[in-house]
């Protein structure tokens, strides 16, 4: 029994002492409007994330050293409440039980880093599909956005955590000032 005490202890010592993965934060920036679209009009939003890995960043660093990245902060979820925040700022009032639905569905969202000890190049790309949908019909939408970085050195969790933030704001840039979705949800979205 005491050997056994003994080797679980030193398996959680060595666990402690093992390098910790880099973590970054994903703080999505919700687009705020100054004034309402609509009045009374609800919908419930539902999320989803299809991604295929969990990570949002890879870092190549040569020599089959690839690493993952993941984020601090539950994907969906922030971008969940970045969404609803937007959304809100518009007018529209978020429930749990409409018959109006918007499914934000994360498709990717990764930051791919390739470098060496001089240089190293990002390329981040963010994809989102929203469904809004209505008893009388639905409209799908798609919002891409890229982002290209190249810069001296090692990139640092700092820099991968700008450009993942900076690409995922661009994409809610696009979902806000989207004149399509907007009129759709207020000719339909009435309970």
């Amino acid at each position: 029994m005491k050997k056994l005490f003994i080797a679980v202890s030193i398996a959680l010592l060595s666990a402690c002492s093992a390098p910790q993965q880099q973590q970054v934060n994903f703080t999505p920036q919700a687009v705020m409007s100054n004034s309402d679209i609509v009045t009374n009009s609800k919908f419930t939003l539902v999320s989803k994330d299809v991604r295929s890995a969990q990570y949002v960043a890879l870092v190549d660093s040569g020599h089959n050293n690839i690493e993952p990245v993941h984020a601090r902060q539950n994907v969906r979820i922030a971008l969940e409440n970045a969404l609803a925040s937007q959304f809100d700022s518009q007018g529209f009032t978020i429930t749990v039980n409409s018959e109006n639905t918007i499914t934000l569905e994360i498709q990717e969202s990764l930051v791919t880093v390739t470098q060496s000890a001089l240089e190293n190049e990002m390329k981040g790309k963010v994809l989102i599909q929203l469904t809004a949908e209505t008893p009388k019909g639905k409209l799908v939408k798609s919002y891409t956005g890229t982002a290209n970085r190249t810069s001296a050195f090692s990139a640092s969790t700092q820099e991968i955590e700008q450009v993942l933030n900076d690409v995922i704001n661009l994409v809610l840039k696009d979902i806000a000032n989207d004149a399509e979705l907007q009129n759709y949800m207020k000719e339909r979205f009435h309970d």
